[in-house]
């Protein structure tokens, strides 16, 4: 069997007087002692222990007390053995029991295999002890840098097979001088050599407690998920398996493939060096990489059918969507519900200790209403712009989609009332039926001024269309702002009512009125060349114009505007809420409840971004098209990039908390009542 001794110097060529050579293997077994071996030794601690398993140390770096005599059964002689806690130091010895420190030059002790290949005319090479004059420095074990800390797990000094950089050969295999590596990586290694070297002669000196603490600082790093990740060939990754790194002869080199993850044994049957090497950790029995992807996915609302169609094209190794699923259902969803809850918790805490609260409600359907599946009641408070609640409702709970809206309200306002919350009133749009439970209730309502401009503005443009009445699309935009102003400046109902139809006098060029709450616009009166655009009182479109605005439903909603806060932050939401949950793709109850939370936290974290400014400190604005608004353009405000806090926060709860004990994360899953499916 092909064996290596990793020492820092060895000059005694003949061993120990009377004695044979002898080499030992690294204990695996303790890992506090083994830890210490790989410290004095120069390699990391923590290395892979099927990585440590093919190094060995020779002898000449005990001492005598290090071993004890050990009778064997079968041949009834002593067997000089290595004691337990015997631990490896880095000297010369001149004679038995007088070590002496290495000088500046220093020899590797190497052991090479007494075989030899069918394909070599040379003599087997036997033990020796190589020379070299390279500083004790270059002979430490060239690290990676916490950059690349992810790549080969295997401690072995190679050869350069053209995997891009070349590393010193310390063990003396080649006989070509080694190319020198680029300056950058030059100056890395040789800084975690000092490191290193700083680093043993630290421990020099020092008791088990001491060693203990280096131990644990050394063993920091960063958790698995928050590491960097590459893109990689299978063509590169072969190149550092094909060949041996011991006897340079090519390798038996087997794979095994788990969604991204892969599995690489590399035995030479020169040697028998074997080595296995794995792609990414694995956490329990699961791949770390294929749950990161999966959650990744999940949470930035993207689509596993459009990553898998873009993994195809690339020709990348994915799991199939079954595991996607499973893993959604064991780690994602519970954390996503977790997260949510204790985000809700302290929105609501908060929210008991306001005198009045403000909150607006609304209801997202995920078709068209009359066959709509699930029906989202989202409550926000307006003061904060901030989603306060999500109540997810489907159909068949309540006899119809018609019905879910004033369901959903009922499940937030009793969440609301439960957390001792004090409302002072609530926005919604003109729900007859949200109307009627809210009359019942005694609870202020107010309607959003947008659903009633919408529906006004729809019936204007299709009486425009009629014939005798095309004066009337002169005057939507005006009567449209009339109804924000006539919102806006009024203090009670009469006076609402008696600004609204002022609306019938201003058309006629007249700015006098019978109202004594109102009697004379405040604008300005000017006199106009052209008056064609002024409407008739005896022409069809005053008639029907004076029909639509002062009928008694009408009139009625103008008098429960809202004055101040509007819904149009939860209609910003329900575009979010496409990003996670589109309409045309069907979901499970608690998938859709989960994009919904997902959803609520992105709008939560981002809804008030300041603007974007330049380097100077210029503001950014941009041009926006409409689709409300045809041929015409607007200019906003450009805000900063949104930020994903809740994500890297949610990883989080998944790898270090949610996978470590799952139960009480899916005991709350479960809690949560499923709906029976719609068809049996």
């Amino acid at each position: 069997m092909g064996v290596r001794c990793i020492v820092k110097s060895c000059d005694n060529k003949q061993g120990r007087p009377g004695n044979t050579m002898m080499f030992h293997r690294i204990p695996t077994k303790n890992a506090d002692l083994m830890n210490r071996w790989l410290l004095v030794l120069g390699i990391v601690p923590n290395t892979p222990v099927n990585t440590i398993t093919k190094y060995f140390v020779c002898s000449e770096h005990f001492t005598v007390d290090d071993y004890f005599e050990k009778m064997q059964v079968a041949t009834r002689t002593m067997k000089r053995v290595l004691k337990d806690t015997a631990i490896p130091s880095i000297i010369k010895t001149g004679q038995i029991g007088s070590p002496v420190v290495a000088a500046s030059t220093s020899s590797a002790c190497i052991q090479l295999p007494l075989s030899r290949d069918v394909s070599c005319q040379t003599d087997p090479l036997e033990t020796h002890t190589v020379g070299t004059q390279l500083p004790l420095k270059t002979l430490l074990p060239h690290f990676r840098s916490e950059d690349s800390a992810t790549g080969v797990q295997a401690n072995v000094s190679c050869k350069d097979f053209g995997v891009g950089t070349s590393n010193a050969d310390p063990l003396g295999l080649s006989s070509t001088p080694v190319k020198r590596p680029r300056l950058d990586l030059d100056e890395q290694l040789e800084d975690d050599a000092l490191e290193h070297s700083s680093l043993e002669e630290a421990l020099k000196g020092q008791d088990s407690a001491s060693l203990d603490s280096t131990l644990k600082s050394a063993d920091s790093s960063t958790p698995t998920h928050n590491s960097k990740k590459y893109i990689v060939y299978e063509s590169c990754i072969m190149e550092l398996f094909n060949v041996c790194p011991v006897c340079t002869r090519a390798c038996d080199v087997r794979t095994q493939r788990l969604g991204t993850f892969l599995s690489v044994k590399q035995w030479c049957p020169r040697c028998t060096f074997t080595r296995h090497w794995n792609s990414q950790p694995v956490i329990g029995s699961v791949p770390s990489g294929n749950l990161h992807l999966s959650a990744a996915v999940y949470l930035s609302g993207a689509s596993f059918i459009q990553i898998e169609k873009v993994f195809k094209a690339m020709k990348l190794q994915l799991f199939r969507y079954e595991t996607f699923q499973r893993h959604a259902r064991a780690f994602i969803e519970p954390a996503v519900i977790h997260h949510w809850k204790a985000t809700q918790d302290v929105i609501l805490q908060s929210l008991s200790q306001e005198e009045k609260v403000i909150v607006g409600g609304d209801m997202r359907a995920d078709s068209p209403g009359h066959s709509a599946k699930y029906g989202s009641y989202a409550t926000m408070d307006l003061r904060t712009n901030t989603v306060v609640d999500i109540q997810l409702v489907q159909s068949n709970e309540v006899g119809g989609s018609c019905h879910m809206e004033k369901e959903g309200l009922k499940r937030s306002l009793a969440l609301l009332e439960s957390r001792g919350i004090n409302l002072d009133c609530i926005v919604t749009d003109r729900h007859p039926q949200v109307q009627k439970f809210l009359r019942e209730r005694n609870i202020t309502h107010y309607y959003d001024v947008w659903h009633m401009a919408k529906g006004i503005s729809k019936k204007l443009e299709a009486i425009s269309k009629q014939k005798d009445c095309e004066k009337l699309k002169k005057w939507m935009k005006s009567i449209i702002n009339h109804i924000y102003w006539t919102a806006a400046s009024s203090t009670s109902e009469p006076e609402r009512i008696a600004k609204w139809t002022t609306i019938l006098n201003h058309v006629r060029d007249v700015h006098t009125h019978e109202d004594p709450l109102y009697p004379k616009c405040e604008h300005v009166i000017r006199k106009t060349t052209d008056k064609s655009k002024w409407l008739q009182a005896d022409t069809l479109a005053f008639y029907k114009l004076e029909k639509l605005l002062t009928k008694k439903r009408t009139l009625k909603d103008v008098v429960k505007l809202s004055p101040h806060h509007q819904t149009s932050s939860l209609e910003a939401f329900r575009a979010v809420i496409l990003r996670f949950a589109p309409k045309n793709v069907v979901f499970p109850f608690i998938g859709m409840l989960c994009r919904l939370y997902l959803a609520a936290m992105h709008y939560n974290e981002n809804a008030d971004r300041p603007q974007a400014e330049t380097e100077e400190g210029v503001p950014v604005f941009k041009i926006s098209f409409p689709k409300a608004r045809k041929e015409e353009c607007r200019v906003k405000p450009q805000k900063t990039q949104p930020t994903f806090g809740y994500v890297a926060d949610t990883m989080d709860l998944i790898f270090e908390k949610v996978f470590v004990n799952p139960v009480p994360y899916t005991d709350a899953l479960l809690a949560i009542p499923l709906p029976e499916d719609l068809s049996p």
